[in-house]
């Protein structure tokens, strides 16, 4: 068996299983970021952020090592790998809750296409939600920052996301530009698939229109065909023999 097609199924089988994980570290994120838990709290939150977080980085090292070639697997996803690695990047664990998004999208398929406003709404609401998150984690501790409750950062983010950038708020550390940067690349991305998921979805009505009238008309051509054996076999048989 080849390594492309290991990395297919490894993919396959851990679309499910990575979702999950991502909603329960986004639950946890959540109850960290806006509670403030301390005591026992605060440490279990922290022993099941650090978990979900090497489980994302096992599935990381997993598929670098299925990949069919590998240097070109590693520039293709280099964001995973620093999110990963770079320990000062760390808020930016939070954007990797989008895999729920994929997941759905591969799980239903056509079915999600179907619904390009459904599929869009709950897109554009998850990442608002996380790039909240984070860039209210950056920012906070930050004497200087404008973003210091998570009303602002959701109204930053919002503001963000669908490019208009008000420019009352805004990210004055490194990592929360980070986020801002990585927040409005994924809002263009959202766009795109939208877009090429309508442009699909009509170019595959105007081949299934064609298919049909192609069918028809060679029906029609043939019903022709038929009446004309007919006719020629009638005027032969009525054909009088010449004297």
């Amino acid at each position: 068996m080849s390594s492309r097609s290991l990395l297919e199924r490894w993919e396959h089988r851990t679309e499910w299983p990575l979702a999950c994980v991502a909603v329960v570290f986004l639950a946890a994120s959540s109850v960290e970021v806006l509670a403030h838990p301390g005591g026992l709290i605060s440490g279990v939150l922290e022993v099941m952020l650090s978990a979900v977080w090497a489980a994302f980085a096992i599935d990381y090292l997993i598929r670098l090592t299925l990949a069919h070639q590998r240097t070109q697997w590693f520039v293709r996803h280099m964001l995973d790998f620093v999110i990963i690695v770079v320990p000062v990047l760390r808020p930016l664990r939070l954007l990797r809750v989008v895999v729920v998004v994929a997941a759905l999208q591969k799980a239903f398929g056509d079915a999600m296409r179907g619904r390009v406003v459904l599929y869009t709404a709950a897109s554009a609401g998850l990442l608002v939600y996380a790039a909240s998150l984070a860039v209210l984690e950056a920012e906070r501790s930050d004497p200087s920052a404008r973003i210091k409750n998570f009303g602002d950062a959701v109204w930053w983010s919002i503001t963000t996301i669908t490019t208009v950038g008000y420019g009352d708020f805004y990210p004055v550390t490194t990592v929360g530009r980070l986020v801002a940067v990585l927040l409005m690349i994924g809002g263009i991305s959202l766009i795109g698939m939208v877009t090429a998921t309508v442009a699909t979805w009509i170019v595959r009505r105007v081949a299934e229109e064609d298919k049909t009238k192609q069918a028809a008309t060679a029906a029609q051509i043939d019903e022709l065909r038929s009446q004309i054996t007919q006719l020629t076999t009638l005027l032969a048989d009525n054909k009088t023999p010449p004297v």
